[in-house]
């Protein structure tokens, strides 16, 4: 928990000095959910409820590889502790986590209880109610991924036509003798020890950057078609946010692999180095396929075909300055924890400003 704290310390001044606004009014609007639920009949407010209990348990969730890392799962898993105080230390634990959160939601209660809407004031018995049992229902699923989390794996059953065990016989790739040999060659230690880990065990990267690459593209396709419910504002903000994350946690992700494998690969006999850098300018792969498809709709066929309406010179120097900003995510090594996030923050906002006038 300290470690998490600190990682969020770092960036929780850029973030508030970027979105402080949106965060405050996330904030006011945390326990509106439970609040709401009493108005409505009893199908509904069930499903409002249950959600909001999800909601309360997802830190938890998020966190539970930090709460009980894997080292510390196989150094406990032998010892005999009692069932009893194992409970006794994952509610404590999940409370460490809902305490916290219960203050945001007093405080998300106390702004709805001075706005005093109409709809609140029959039902104020009922909405704290439904409001403080979310948390406890939220504190008990907690509670129940961390007892899941410390459960003893079960034995693997090994089918019974299973082939007959056997010598094994390190393969390396078929690769050609060709002049095309070395990049294959790379191609397959690429895959071999940056792809495959990814998705393994469970290790998530594999799927978070899945997530955020058709998180962006869908994203993209949303604010060039600007629907009137949602400012074109928001949308081009929603689109900025997840292209630099998506370039930014593959950084991360890769630079994190890279000092894994540096002190085991130093006796390999490869160019290691050289595999580095490759994995590490693969990273930028994702975001140009992003900034490919908003060109595609803005400069190409597609933006051409289209009823338009936007300014092409505004869409280049949205494209221009994310291309710069992608190269110095990768490329600047040697910046400070405050300075990465806050290159990350700014070329948000800077983005966000720039998309703003793809209309006017």
């Amino acid at each position: 928990m300290l470690q998490f704290v600190a990682s969020l310390t770092t960036s929780l001044e850029y973030i508030l000095l970027g979105f402080g606004q949106v965060l405050v009014g996330l904030v006011a609007c945390l326990a509106l959910p439970g609040l709401f639920a009493a108005t409505l009949p009893w199908p509904q407010a069930l499903g409002l409820f249950a959600g909001q209990a999800l909601i309360a348990s997802a830190p938890v969730w998020l966190l539970r590889k930090r709460l009980l890392p894997a080292q510390a799962l196989l150094w406990c898993r032998p010892l005999p502790i009692p069932a009893s105080l194992q409970w006794r230390a994952n509610i404590a634990v999940a409370g460490m986590v809902i305490v916290p959160l219960s203050m945001a939601y007093a405080i998300s209660t106390t702004i709805w209880l001075i706005q005093w809407p109409d709809w609140l004031r029959p039902v104020v018995p009922q909405a704290l109610l439904l409001t403080i049992g979310s948390l406890l229902l939220g504190w008990i699923v907690s509670t129940l991924v961390l007892a899941r989390r410390c459960r003893m794996p079960a034995a693997a059953r090994l089918h019974p036509d299973r082939p007959a065990p056997g010598p094994y016989v390190p393969a390396a790739p078929a690769l050609p003798a060709s002049a095309g040999a070395p990049a294959l060659r790379a191609l397959y230690h690429w895959r071999q020890l940056f792809w495959l880990p990814f998705w393994r065990a469970e290790n998530v990267v594999g799927l978070q950057q899945t997530v955020l690459l058709l998180g962006a593209a869908l994203g993209i396709a949303a604010w060039l078609w600007h629907p009137p419910v949602v400012p074109p504002a928001l949308l081009g903000f929603n689109a900025a946010i997840l292209l630099m994350l998506l370039t930014d946690r593959g950084d991360k992700a890769v630079t994190e692999q890279i000092a894994l494998l540096r002190p085991v690969a130093a006796a390999w006999p490869l160019h290691i180095d050289k595999l580095f850098r490759c994995a590490r300018v693969s990273t930028l792969l994702p975001g140009v396929a992003v900034m490919a498809w908003f060109a595609l709709l803005t400069l190409g066929h597609l933006g051409r075909t289209s009823s338009a309406g936007y300014s092409t010179t505004v869409a280049t120097v949205w494209l221009c300055f994310a291309g710069v900003a992608q190269l110095a995510v990768v490329a600047l090594r040697r910046l400070s924890v405050h300075g990465r996030v806050g290159l990350v923050i700014s070329a948000i906002i800077i983005l966000t400003a720039i998309g703003s006038e793809l209309w006017n």
